[in-house]
Formats: structure tokens, C-alpha cells, sequence
């Protein structure tokens, strides 16, 4: 098993996914932030989608110590070989309605520590968590997707983040859905999230990101 070297920062310091990156420019800018985790989208029906080379040619210029990720939805065995073999990851994002015994097997097959999205709305879909945190490596907690949505995350929407609030977990865990610079200092007080991902919080159109509302994001995680 593939072990993601990732620099820790600061002690005590919340560290930041942006994810949905597509250029260059993107890349340079989370991690001139300060970006501890880089997601690339494999996922046609997003607006943050990548082709592999593009992807490719993005991951190869990531400096050390910030973990690549790739996002995939409900992805085949093939497609994604596709992406492991062309690309340099550290960690590869389920973001679909995988099951723990295929969560399971994705890690065993492909070596590479797995990151489990879990949609919550209302207390009810917590026990899942536990499922998924005997066979992920990380477990990112999202606004669960509304009937007929197009894209299983990346929707702007937050959840009620009270559900978790004073909650633990034995595995690494990561909040995410509607963070935005404006609301991520209280979704941290309230989580005691160690571990914040956002997407469409840090655009100015859908995956177009907004080198200003980047470093208004990590300004705001920092205070």
C-alpha cells in the first residue's frame, strides 16, 4: 500500500483539499496558498472534468509533500487503471454510490490509499460512516446530492454541520459541501474539522476557480 507523503504544516493547522483543479494556473495558485491536498475530476458530466493527459501534465508539476488526488464516480476497474497508470497519484476519491466490499477491493487492486465521500442530509445517513471507515483510508463527509442531481458533489450546498458536531472517528476525516470563505471558519468551530475540501466555494463561474477567493479561503482557515 502506497503511502501519501503529505506535509503536515503547522501543528494544530487545518489543512485544505481544493479540488476541481484544471490549469496550471489552478495548481499553482492552491499551492501557493498552501493546498495540502490538489483533486483532479475524472467525471465527464462535471463542469471540473479532466482528460488523463491533461491531468498528467497538471500532477507531474506538483511539488512534494502536496497529495494528489483523483476523483471518480462509480468508476470500472479499466477506467480506473486508465487514470493510474498515466497519472502520479498519492490517493484516489470515491465519490459515487460505491459499495464498502468495492471500496475495498479498489484499494486492494490498485495500491493507492482510498478517500470515501459519504453524503449526509440528516442524522440517519451518519451510520454510514462507520461502514466505510473499516475499508477507506479517509472518509470525506459531503452535502448529500438532491434527487436528479447531475453531479454527486461539487453542488455548492452545505448540510447541517450541528450532526456532527463533537462526533470523532478512528480514521482521518475530511468536511466538505458549501464551504465557501465566508462560512469556513464556522464549519470548523462547530465540526472541529481538522481536514476541509472545497470546489465551487472558490470560483467565480462553474470550474473556473478564483486565485482571490483561494487565498480568501485560507485566510479564513487560518483565522
Amino acid at each position: 500500500m502506497t503511502t501519501v507523503a503529505i506535509d503536515r504544516g503547522a501543528p494544530g493547522a487545518v489543512r485544505v483539499k481544493i479540488c476541481g483543479l484544471r490549469t496550471a494556473e489552478d495548481v499553482a495558485a492552491a499551492v501557493e496558498a498552501g493546498a495540502r491536498y490538489l483533486g483532479f475530476v475524472f467525471f465527464p458530466k462535471s463542469p471540473r472534468h479532466l482528460e488523463i493527459a491533461t491531468a498528467r501534465d497538471l500532477a507531474i508539476e506538483v511539488p512534494p509533500g502536496v497529495a494528489k488526488v483523483a476523483l471518480t464516480v462509480n468508476a470500472s476497474d479499466t477506467e480506473l487503471a486508465a487514470i493510474c497508470d498515466a497519472v502520479p497519484l498519492d490517493m484516489l476519491q470515491l465519490h459515487g454510490s460505491e459499495s464498502p466490499e468495492r471500496v475495498a477491493e479498489i484499494r486492494r487492486r490498485f495500491g493507492l490509499p482510498v478517500m470515501k465521500a459519504v453524503g449526509v442530509a440528516e442524522a440517519a445517513d451518519l451510520p454510514k460512516i462507520a461502514e466505510y471507515e473499516a475499508v477507506a483510508d479517509q472518509i470525506l463527509l459531503d452535502a448529500k446530492a438532491p434527487k436528479g442531481a447531475a453531479l454527486p458533489g461539487g453542488n455548492g450546498l452545505a448540510f447541517d454541520w450541528r450532526l456532527i458536531a463533537g462526533r470523532t472517528w478512528e480514521k482521518p476525516w475530511m468536511l466538505a459541501g458549501g464551504l465557501t470563505p465566508e462560512n469556513v471558519g464556522e464549519a470548523i468551530r462547530l465540526t472541529g474539522a481538522r481536514q476541509v475540501d472545497v470546489s465551487s466555494g472558490v470560483e467565480s463561474a462553474p470550474g473556473v476557480k478564483d486565485p482571490d477567493r483561494i487565498r480568501a479561503f485560507f485566510a479564513a482557515v487560518k483565522s
